[in-house]
């Protein structure tokens, strides 16, 4: 180990060791376990169903610019700012308050929006479970309007029945039935402007009587077979036994995949992580020879630079970013916990942000060119048959596959794709809450933690069956509504306020220093992170929560949700922010001393924060002490495992004044 060649500071070296670093926590495998659960954690189902929408609706091209310019000033230094913090102190998105006790009420608001989330998220990957199983068949279920589910007002009835607009001998006639022209009486023919003697009548004239009322069959799959979805919320109706049992499969899939923790997840995220680049790669391959794509991602990339006048699209660039980069929910600060200290987090964290937006990119090439096709196939325009989220991957996307030839085939690969992005981010989910819990009680639960996951995976399927009933829809939206919303946001604040102006940047960028040493913080370039977190990141944040609340309006499904919904999804709001400031009142007033002393209490680290380990906080306060700041918690605590593993030069300059 080389001396040091100035005062103060710090030389990391990679130590080689086997097993984990932390042996009562356990660590990733290798690197790329973190990188690729990061990938699959950031990178989901809404790359792929939201993204490409929101470009079409905000400007096309142009909505790349303020989508990238939220990357660079929100996203990015809140998604860094996360992998460091559960890195330096390997705890969950609960105990890593130990940093600043008042805020630990965040660590608490995350837990319980990952866990509304997790309940409904799984639904969502109960429907590409089923879609997959229907899809193992030579003619697509969602294809067709002769099957039980199917209702008059279908449009494959008019297209069967009338399949040239100019001569026919059948038509529809106003009750939805297809009758034989010749049966129909003179005046009759007359109102439905048919012409000629027959057998072959002149329909040019004829219009379709139920032609505003028309759905789709893939449609009509989705709502009649699939959701049975009752006219209001109130009629909970019966349960589905088939989306019961593919509940019940992604549980099991969840819990087999998590049960030995970050050690089994590590390894299937190799797949599951990997897989959709795979299929998107295959698709965009198949999309681009199809007749059409041409319009389709011209209409997604063409830029209207008038839209970025628009307060909207901005909102809507870093609504999007933020939730496609998964801050705030805590999963970051979960899965950083469990590498090892002297990870390179800040390449991680650039790695993964860049390739979650390029895949978002990405992605927009494939949906629009298979969308391109699809409209070409139908004669109509882009615009007609675009869709977002659930009516774009269980409505739009079923249907242009079906034009596909070997159709099942591409239904399979597409329905896949779906479950391995959604499975990814289920994982970190579960992880979370998980975590969180054990990290809270270590001496009772980590060596049960195995049986902490089962619990929770059946207390979330339990709870998910709300979902699966005729009035599961409208369950689905309300949690989708008021579960998580601006209350990511208001997370993503207090996280930015908390750490940059209470536990200070220039100690944070410290413990930062501790792990990736001084090449990289003493970088001209890295003092653009403290910059981040202390004005801008919180300034737009504070923005579009803001905005937020101007613009609010209660959310709908099928009309307005009942008074009684709405109390609900406002208790489901409350539940998850009222413990910021109940935990800054609990804290306060437990506290002991006089004000000011209650106040250097709540707003200091506690004597148990800093790194988990003993070497690595011994070294965390010689690099505080040698940068004029201090690590905050005692050197009496932490687990003996070994010698420091980095050489560093005290300095002199031990004094830290509190920024507040």
């Amino acid at each position: 180990m080389g001396k040091p060649e100035q005062e103060g500071t710090v030389e990391v070296q990679e130590l080689e060791f086997e097993g984990d670093e932390n042996p009562e926590r356990g660590n990733w495998g290798n690197k790329l376990d973190f990188i690729l659960s990061c990938v699959g954690y950031a990178v989901g189902l809404g790359n792929v169903w939201r993204f490409p929408y929101l470009a079409y609706e905000n400007g096309g091209g142009a909505f790349l610019i303020p989508y990238i310019v939220m990357l660079v000033f929100a996203g990015l230094p809140l998604f860094f700012m996360e992998v460091s913090f559960g890195q330096y102190c390997s705890q969950g998105p609960i105990t890593c308050w130990r940093s600043i006790p008042m805020f630990r009420g965040v660590g608490y608001g995350m837990v319980i929006a990952s866990a509304y989330v997790g309940i409904y998220y799984n639904v969502i990957i109960m429907y590409t479970i089923f879609y997959m199983f229907a899809s193992f068949t030579s003619d697509l279920p969602w294809t067709h309007c002769y099957d039980t589910w199917n209702t008059k007002y279908c449009s494959g009835i008019f297209t069967d029945c009338v399949p040239n607009n100019t001569i026919s001998q059948e038509i529809i006639i106003n009750n939805g039935t297809c009758v034989n022209i010749s049966e129909l009486t003179t005046v009759e023919k007359a109102s439905y402007n048919i012409l000629g003697d027959g057998p072959d009548y002149d329909i040019s004239g004829y219009s379709d009587p139920l032609k505003d009322d028309r759905t789709r069959p893939s449609e009509e799959y989705w709502e009649q077979r699939v959701l049975r979805q009752s006219e209001t919320m109130s009629d909970t109706g019966t349960v589905s036994w088939e989306l019961a049992l593919c509940l019940l499969l992604a549980w099991i899939i969840v819990y087999l995949c998590l049960v030995k923790g970050v050690k089994s997840s590590g390894k299937v995220v190799y797949f599951t992580a990997t897989f959709p680049y795979v299929v998107l790669v295959i698709l965009l391959v198949r999309g681009v020879t199809l007749p059409g794509y041409y319009n389709g991602i011209l209409f997604f990339i063409v830029p209207q630079w008038e839209t970025l006048k628009s307060p909207q699209v901005w909102l809507d660039a870093a609504v999007q970013i933020f939730f496609s980069l998964s801050a705030a929910w805590g999963g970051l600060i979960t899965l950083s916990s469990y590498n090892k200290f002297h990870n390179n987090c800040y390449f991680d964290a650039v790695l993964v942000a860049t390739l979650n937006c390029l895949t978002s990119i990405f992605a927009g090439f494939v949906i629009f060119s298979i969308v391109g096709f699809m409209a070409d196939a139908q004669g109509k325009e882009v615009a007609d048959v675009i869709d977002s989220g659930f009516g774009l991957a269980f409505i739009a996307y079923p249907e242009a596959v079906s034009l596909l030839p070997v159709s099942p085939l591409w239904a399979i690969l597409f329905f896949f794709m779906l479950l391995t992005l959604g499975l990814d981010s289920q994982f970190t989910i579960m992880e979370t809450v998980v975590t969180a819990i054990v990290d809270e009680f270590p001496g009772t639960l980590r060596k049960k933690k195995p049986l902490v996951m089962l619990i929770g995976c059946c207390i979330m399927y339990l709870l998910g069956i709300t979902c699966i009933t005729e009035a599961g829809p409208y369950w689905v939206s309300l949690m989708d509504s008021y579960g998580a919303g601006f209350a990511l946001i208001m997370f993503g604040l207090c996280e930015t306020i908390g750490l940059s102006w209470f536990y200070g940047t220039r100690r944070f960028c410290n413990d930062i220093r501790t792990m990736i040493g001084d090449g990289y913080v003493d970088c001209f370039m890295f003092y653009w992170w403290p910059l981040m977190w202390c004005a801008v990141t919180p300034g737009l944040l504070l923005f579009v929560l803001v905005f937020n609340w101007m613009n609010w309006t209660e959310p709908t499904y099928n009309g307005a949700y009942p008074t009684w919904a709405r109390i609900i999804g406002w208790l489901m709001i409350t539940s998850s922010i009222i413990w910021i400031p109940f935990v800054m009142i609990f804290e306060f007033l437990r506290a002991e001393g006089n004000l000011a002393d209650r106040w250097r209490a709540i707003s200091n680290p506690r004597d148990t924060w800093g790194p988990a380990l003993k070497k690595h906080r011994i070294e965390a306060a010689q690099v505080h002490a040698n940068h004029g700041t201090s690590m905050g918690g005692s050197l009496k605590y932490g687990q003996q495992t070994g010698a420091p593993s980095v050489a560093y030069v005290a300095g002199t300059n031990n004094a830290y004044e509190h920024p507040l």
